[in-house]
């Protein structure tokens, strides 16, 4: 327990230390890869189950229930870009539990131009992360360990780059239905870059910590995760925003919030509205033993995805799930941004 609490330390210690400054590369491992998590507001990292895809989210979720589980995911995010995910889990005797994983996303097809606009090559632009996670449970059986290490492969056109992550998480859980996770995420290193004189850049290395209650004979669960432990500030305001300029074209001006958190904010302690945008909420309701619905709303997403003059609902997210003998089918509905939605499928096959 001991090497385990100084190998969480030191990665959280990496991961506080990657936040500052720079710029973020593979932000493809920000995005849900199963419907589950997407209908979740797109994180699941305090659920516990026996459903394989909520490994995406936490790899201490990972348990022997999801014994010879396969799952499959699919989403057309917006326009051409299309992301995949497939699974599949093993129990391996006493030892413990492991699963491997790959996610794909496909930004299409595009028409190369040189700098005097003449068209040359067509060219596509593909993400990929191969994963393998392993879970054992403490000798209590109450807690759960997980880590995951990641390979990831990025393509775009002729620049090409790789580097490694590992995701390390801790979950409690009882028979009373409680849940609480910690989870370091995407702690690693990009070993090679896109260009040989590109600027240094990081992964989008996060901390988060999660907890998850159904009450006693009640037909739901209740689930909370705070995104970012370690990054207190994740204020952004878009800088096209023309809110407050003098005219469109006008560059040198500050950028104002528009999006009426700036104003919520205030109504609070020092920096209320930035702290909400921290935290995912949601709810499972349990319709009956074979179907049950989802609802999420993802603060952060609500607020950096709003329009200047149209606020909408965006950070809202649906979706059901459903249970046929052996197969199991989940549905998400995300609302992204006033033009663009988000609709993911999963199919899960439990020998």
């Amino acid at each position: 327990m001991k090497k385990l609490s100084l190998l969480f330390i030191l990665l959280i210690s990496t991961a506080s230390k990657s936040q500052i400054g720079g710029s973020k590369s593979y932000r493809f491992l920000d995005l849900p890869m199963t419907a589950r998590t997407a209908a979740n507001g797109g994180n699941s990292m305090a659920l516990w189950g026996n459903d394989l895809n909520l490994v995406y989210s936490n790899p201490s979720l990972l348990n022997p229930t999801m014994d010879k589980q396969a799952a499959f995911n699919y989403c057309n995010y917006v326009g051409d870009i299309n992301l995949y995910y497939l699974s599949y889990a093993r129990q391996i005797k006493q030892t413990g539990t492991a699963a491997f994983s790959m996610q794909a996303f496909n930004y299409g097809k595009f028409d190369g131009y040189d700098e005097l606009g003449n068209k040359t090559n067509s060219f596509r632009a593909n993400d990929y992360s191969m994963n393998l996670a392993f879970a054992k449970a403490m000798a209590d059986s109450m807690f759960n360990i997980g880590l995951c290490l990641k390979t990831i492969i990025s393509q775009y056109d002729v620049y090409k780059s790789f580097g490694n992550a590992i995701d390390f998480g801790i979950t409690y859980h009882n028979k009373k239905n409680f849940t609480a996770s910690l989870l370091a995420k995407n702690v690693g290193f990009i070993w090679k870059p896109y260009t040989s004189n590109g600027a240094k850049e990081s992964l989008p290395q996060t901390v988060q910590l999660g907890f998850s209650y159904k009450p006693s004979k009640a037909p739901f669960k209740f689930f909370m995760v705070y995104d970012q432990l370690l990054k207190w500030n994740l204020k952004y305001v878009s800088p096209v925003d023309t809110t407050g300029k003098n005219s469109v074209l006008t560059t040198g001006d500050t950028p104002k919030d528009s999006t009426g958190f700036q104003k919520f904010g205030a109504r609070f302690a020092s920096q209320g509205g930035n702290f909400l945008r921290h935290f995912v909420i949601g709810t499972e309701i349990v319709m009956s033993k074979n179907f049950n619905l989802r609802f999420a709303y993802n603060i952060r997403r609500q607020a950096e995805m709003t329009l200047p003059e149209r606020r909408g609902v965006n950070g809202l997210s649906i979706g059901f799930g459903l249970k046929l003998k052996h197969f199991s089918f989940s549905y998400a509905f995300t609302k992204i941004a006033f033009p663009g939605n988000s609709n993911m499928i999963g199919l899960t096959y439990s020998w």
